[in-house]
């Protein structure tokens, strides 16, 4: 057999593969949750235009070009022009990537710390009192009061942005945690691996654990919507990203005063960043109807 037959052979199955789930598994999958698969199928759309920015914006985002400022939407610039004369859609495009590397980092890092601190105050007794007042403390600070205040103290950047969001978030995913914590450590099987001497880590990690994954896979997805949202807000009043980092926060907050007579300058980035929260939003409440198997059974 040669090497090309060989190669054909090794593809064949992949093919078949991508076949089946196209025609058969995808529709099936649309029809049981159509808005978690719009919603997955935007994302997508969404990190596409995130990776290959540099491939599909038209000039430099950063290009200031003053003979070409506040040129309406047409055939030369897609999205207009704003006040330097910088291209819209270029600016949008890369602005993408901002949302989602601050939203998914906030997911990830929020619903990793949230977790190790849920487990450990939910399991043991005496922790639980201290930290979850301190929690609570927090909690009662709206996260976006809490987020500015964070940024007041440092300088302004992508890194210092999540930090400041993720430290806003914490606290609800250790809440979520905990108290699943409390009703899973009353289990049999939890009772019996305690009494027969099981390291606490071991009976964290084999028994806890695994019955947390599908709440926090849900509450992560909000998580990340609301981390999008956060981090605009942040940036259109001046304490998020730098202005020298295109994201759909600050070319809004950079066109305020030009809404009336360049109304295009805010409305397609609120557009990209309206439906990209809304396809997080549709994918969370997928993800909670396929995996909670009360709504799976009724549907």
């Amino acid at each position: 057999m040669n090497s090309s037959s060989a190669i054909s052979t090794a593809s064949a199955p992949l093919n078949s593969k991508l076949s089946t789930f196209f025609r058969v598994k995808l529709p099936a999958l649309y029809r049981r949750y159509p808005f978690a698969v719009i919603g997955a199928g935007v994302l997508i759309f969404m990190s596409f235009i995130a990776i290959f920015a540099p491939l599909l914006g038209t000039v430099d985002p950063q290009a200031v070009t003053p003979l070409n400022r506040l040129k309406p939407p047409g055939w030369e610039w897609w999205f207009g022009t704003d006040a330097l004369g910088r291209d819209v859609y270029s600016r949008v495009v890369y602005g993408a990537r901002v949302s989602l590397i601050v939203g998914i980092s906030v997911a990830i890092l929020s619903t990793v710390v949230g977790l190790s601190i849920g487990l450990i105050t939910g399991f043991v007794r005496w922790l639980d009192a201290i930290v979850m007042r301190i929690m609570d403390g927090l909690m009662s600070i709206p996260s976006i009061l809490l987020a500015i205040a964070l940024m007041a103290l440092t300088k302004a950047s992508i890194e210092n942005v999540i930090i400041a969001i993720t430290l806003a978030e914490v606290p609800r995913v250790v809440r979520l945690v905990r108290s699943l914590v409390l009703s899973l450590r009353e289990q049999p099987y939890v009772e019996a691996a305690a009494a027969s001497g099981t390291p606490l880590i071991k009976t964290l990690i084999r028994h806890i654990l695994p019955n947390t994954v599908a709440p926090l896979l849900v509450q992560a997805t909000y998580i990340c919507a609301s981390a999008m949202i956060t981090e605009a807000i942040l940036s259109f009043i001046g304490a998020g990203t730098p202005p020298n980092i295109p994201s759909w926060g600050n070319i809004m907050a950079e066109s305020r005063s030009l809404f009336q007579i360049a109304g295009y300058l805010i409305l397609f980035p609120s557009i990209f960043l309206s439906v990209t929260v809304l396809a997080v939003n549709y994918l969370g409440d997928g993800l909670r109807d396929a995996l909670d198997p009360r709504l799976s059974r009724r549907m």
